[in-house]
């Protein structure tokens, strides 16, 4: 399978790295606080390992789980360390009240991602129309598949994170270049609006997009 760093310590951190470890891939958990990343690769089990930022990631694959204020700024702390490697951005980059977009008008989290990106990595968005709880709740056996929308500008690099992500039995779908990754971050406003009741009803509920075959 994949070799996997995963930039982050939260709740989508947890989950990814769980399931991650479950389909077969091996896991790097990487935070600011060593303590923290230490504590989640210890509770994640299974081999899992803690990095450091600014080193080379272990994995071929590099997932943003953190916000995107910290997203842009981590890359490139990195710097020429993501050489080679895919870059996954699966941030939300939403104002405060869930209104719209903090991205530059045309662009994207993904495509600013990837202005700042070295020479040789690719970046592929992907995971932000999934929303953790509903992902850590997930299982093989539901009747309807959960899909995963993809967009980057590189096949190879949309292949790669394909098959990562079938092996945590999940459908990938590809949607096209990273100028798609605007439109997926759209959805996931409209997504985030109606979970937390800004755009129908009240309260919270599980909420994600699948394809019917």
């Amino acid at each position: 399978m994949s070799r996997i760093s995963i930039v982050g310590t939260g709740n989508m951190a947890r989950v990814l790295g769980s399931r991650a470890l479950a389909g077969g891939n091996a896991v790097e958990v990487i935070g600011r606080d060593a303590s923290k990343a230490d504590a989640l690769a210890r509770e994640i089990g299974g081999g899992a390992t803690a990095g450091t930022i600014g080193a080379a990631p272990a994995g071929d694959i590099v997932i943003l789980a953190v916000p995107y204020a910290h997203a842009v700024p981590l890359v490139r702390q990195f710097g020429n360390a993501l050489s080679g490697k895919v870059i996954v951005d699966i941030t939300n980059p939403f104002n405060a009240d869930i209104t719209g977009l903090v991205t530059p008008e045309g662009s994207s989290a993904a495509q600013e991602i990837a202005k700042s990106a070295p020479t040789g990595a690719h970046v592929v968005k992907a995971f932000n129309t999934v929303f953790g709880h509903v992902l850590a709740a997930y299982t093989p056996e539901d009747l309807r598949p959960l899909d995963v929308f993809i967009a980057g500008d590189d096949a190879d690099a949309k292949a790669r994170v394909s098959l990562f992500v079938e092996s945590l039995a999940l459908r990938p779908l590809d949607v096209g270049d990273l100028t798609s990754a605007r439109w997926l971050e759209g959805t996931g406003v409209l997504l985030m609006r109606a979970m937390f009741g800004k755009a129908v009803g009240s309260g919270s509920f599980s909420i994600g997009l699948t394809v019917r075959d």
